[in-house]
C-alpha cells in the first residue's frame, strides 16, 4: 500500500512560481511510475506530467511544456512539480499519482486509471 500527500499549492499570480512536493510512503516507490493531474471546477481530471522509475524519463502536457518540470527524490520518496511562468488556466486542484506497474506503455501514461494510488490533492489558484 502507497500513501501519497501533496502539498505546496496556494495562491500567486500569473507569471509566479510554485513547487509542488508528494511524499510517498512504502517501501517500493522507487519503483513506481509517479504522474501529476490536475482538475478544474466541472472539468476532467488531466494528465499533466509523469516521470518513470527506469531511466528517469519524463512525459508533459502540451500545455505546460516549457513551463513545468517533474522530478523525484528516491532517497525522500518524494516527487516535485516545479511550476514556472503559471497562468490563469492553471488553476485547479493538483494531484499526485502513483502506477505501480512497470509494463505500463506510455500511450497509457495520460490516462487516471493508470494510476493505483492518489493523494488528496492541493489546491492551485492563479490570479490574473
Amino acid at each position: 500500500q502507497v500513501q501519497l500527500v501533496e502539498s505546496g499549492g496556494g495562491l500567486v499570480l500569473a507569471g509566479g512560481t510554485l513547487r509542488l512536493s508528494c511524499a510517498a510512503s512504502g517501501r517500493t516507490f522507487s519503483t513506481y511510475g509517479m504522474g501529476w493531474f490536475r482538475q478544474a471546477p466541472g472539468k476532467e481530471r488531466d494528465f499533466v506530467a509523469r516521470i518513470n522509475t527506469i531511466g528517469g524519463s519524463t512525459y508533459y502536457a502540451d500545455s505546460v511544456k516549457g513551463r513545468f518540470t517533474i522530478s523525484r527524490d528516491t532517497a525522500k520518496n518524494t516527487v516535485y512539480l516545479q511550476m514556472n511562468s503559471l497562468k490563469p488556466e492553471d488553476t485547479a486542484v493538483y494531484y499526485c499519482a502513483a502506477d505501480a506497474d512497470l509494463r505500463t506503455q506510455p500511450g497509457a501514461y495520460y490516462m487516471p486509471l493508470t494510476y493505483d494510488y492518489w493523494g488528496q490533492g492541493t489546491q492551485v489558484t492563479v490570479s490574473s
